[in-house]
């Protein structure tokens, strides 16, 4: 039986014409770039688990103290929190956007919660309940406000949501005074209790991973979604109402974000006014690691969350070894700079230019063999 690429382009005699090799670059090409396309552990969520078991091995390795029981205990509900942040801005980038003002509103969802529940008796008093409706409600207007920019005023997203970061950092201060005030103890007992020995966020934050690939992944909704990600004109043509998938991306995200935000003052006990500053850049490498196209389309919400684990557990490595922050920094931006280039990679332009690569190389052998 005659096999597909090379094998397809052998003639009987064994002389290749220049047409032939000609053939067989183009070939070549198109299978490198195809093999190339598919088997990107960026866009696997196998790949991103893969990494993140041989970084607890090597963790296991280089500094055992990182897979202590303490340090694992410590670890796993930060990891829970970006996962929840990251899940939020997955849902943004799969509209081709990126959301820029995860740091307001991380912050502003902790800060409200601790100011306006200060005296609050217990976990079903009325101040946190009251407390937790003002933050989701500041961060849904944020959202809101976001995604009406962008997908109607068609303001850059990059644009909007700074500009959205600075006027919640605004609202941010001006709440605080900058001066932090402890979140009553019900909320921190929720977030520090552990079921099995497990963070209650760790099942959170899985929780919220499976409903939302549910959503996305099952659901009429969901493949509109991603269809309008992919393809917004094309979307528009088959007669959905692509606008509003965006501005329900980033309404959708805003929440995440600011459940995000109040389990980390829960967790700090004293939330800072600039307690999400950590949070834009993680979130959006794991985003990236996760294999999620930064221009946008089809996601990977499990693979984020993942990614999460992965570059909670490489700071808690970094922290044991000594290694410095920088390290955290440089390797967040490889991830953002890798994964821009893996996806704008014009995979047309490379078969063009082995197959042009192939024609000259003949063109040179048939020059040396006229000249012979």
């Amino acid at each position: 039986m005659k096999r597909e690429g090379l094998g397809a382009a052998q003639i009987p005699g064994g002389t290749l014409g220049s047409g032939d090799v000609t053939n067989i670059s183009g070939r070549l090409a198109n299978a490198f770039s195809t093999s190339l396309f598919r088997t990107s552990t960026l866009r696997s969520s196998g790949g991103i688990l893969l990494v993140t078991v041989l970084l607890f091995v090597l963790s296991w390795f280089v500094q055992p103290q990182s897979l202590g029981s303490a340090a694992l205990s410590g670890m796993i509900p930060f990891a829970s929190i970006l996962a929840i942040v990251a899940l939020g801005q997955t849902l943004v980038i799969q509209q081709g956007g990126i959301d820029l003002s995860v740091p307001g509103i991380v912050s502003l969802s902790g800060v409200i919660v601790s100011y306006y529940s200060s005296n609050e008796p217990g976990i079903g008093g009325s101040a946190l309940g009251l407390a937790i409706f003002y933050a989701f409600g500041a961060a849904l207007i944020a959202g809101l406000i976001n995604g009406l920019l962008v997908a109607y005023a068609r303001v850059a997203p990059i644009v909007a949501t700074l500009g959205m970061n600075a006027v919640l950092y605004g609202f941010d201060v001006n709440v605080s005074g900058g001066t932090p005030v402890q979140v009553p103890d019900s909320l921190s007992q929720f977030v520090d209790y552990k079921i099995v020995g497990v963070s209650s966020l760790a099942y959170i934050a899985i929780g919220t991973t499976v409903l939302l690939t549910f959503i996305i992944k099952k659901t009429v909704f969901g493949r509109r979604f991603e269809a309008v990600g992919a393809n917004a004109r094309t979307a528009r043509a088959a007669g959905v109402l692509a606008s509003r998938y965006q501005l329900a991306a980033y309404a959708g995200a805003s929440l995440l974000y600011c459940m995000g935000g109040i389990f980390l003052g829960g967790l700090m006990h004293l939330p800072s006014a600039f307690q999400g500053d950590s949070y834009l850049m993680p979130s959006i490498a794991a985003v990236v690691l996760g294999g999620t196209s930064l221009f946008g389309g089809v996601g990977n919400l499990a693979a984020t969350a993942i990614a999460a684990l992965f570059l909670t557990q490489l700071q808690q490595l970094v922290l044991t070894t000594d290694a410095g922050v920088g390290v955290q920094f440089l390797f967040q931006g490889s991830a953002i700079v890798i994964g821009v280039g893996v996806y704008s990679l014009k995979l047309n332009s490379l078969t063009g230019l082995l197959r042009g690569f192939g024609e000259r190389r003949m063109a040179y052998q048939a020059a040396g063999d006229s000249s012979s």
